[in-house]
């Protein structure tokens, strides 16, 4: 797999990780420092042990092998998400890629601080629900929302918000009696993040 800028990296399609046990506590347990509040969010909010969680971290972070996922839209535009796993400087880079530029841009880095500017709520739920079928990349909509939950830069979100993040968990193997709180949990933390300059547009204006 190549991406431009990350001609160094062995990048990897990360997709089939997607289903395995322990992939969803270990992505967002650790998105942008999530996990360092007061209470700090565990495996079994997932619906996973930590062993699994343990083991698919060891995947993710390999820096032989840099796992990309890619969330494709049907306009064209697209997100990678991409471990970056050099030794000294390792994190999750997101990168927004659109139809006719040979270039894709950095959105954000490993360390939750955004280059540019994040996404709105409804921004992350309109292009989580409109996948490209033809593209190679992640289709369903509830794997999509999480991937791309970490963009969310927004002092408040919809009411409906917690429900449908709730939902998403849920499809992915976060207990239904623990769905609720866990995405009121991670919905705290995104929004409590420094923001970015309330006059930059978002990469996604126009979507």
């Amino acid at each position: 797999m190549l991406i431009k800028g990350y001609d160094e990296g062995p990048l990897v399609a990360g997709e089939p990780l997607l289903t395995r046990p322990g992939f969803w506590s270990s992505y967002l347990m650790t998105m942008g420092g999530a996990g360092t509040g007061v209470e700090r969010p565990v495996p079994e909010w997932f619906g996973d042990d930590g062993a699994d969680t343990d083991a698919v971290t060891d995947i993710l972070f390999d820096p032989e092998r840099w796992p990309v996922f890619r969330v494709p839209a049907a306009d064209g535009a697209g997100v990678a998400v991409i471990y970056r796993n050099l030794e000294g400087d390792h994190g999750i880079d997101y990168l927004l890629t659109r139809p006719g530029r040979s270039c894709a841009e950095r959105i954000t880095g490993g360390d939750g601080g955004f280059s540019g500017t994040g996404l709105t709520w409804h921004e992350l739920v309109r292009f989580a629900d409109s996948p490209a079928p033809a593209a190679d990349g992640v289709l369903d909509s509830a794997a999509r929302l999480l991937l791309l939950l970490p963009l969310l830069d927004e002092l408040a979100v919809p009411g409906t918000a917690p429900a449908q993040l709730g939902a998403a968990l849920t499809a992915a193997g976060a207990p239904q009696d623990t769905a609720p709180s866990t995405a009121e949990y991670l919905l705290s933390h995104l929004m409590g993040r420094p923001r970015h300059d309330s006059t930059w547009d978002s990469p996604l204006s126009g979507f």
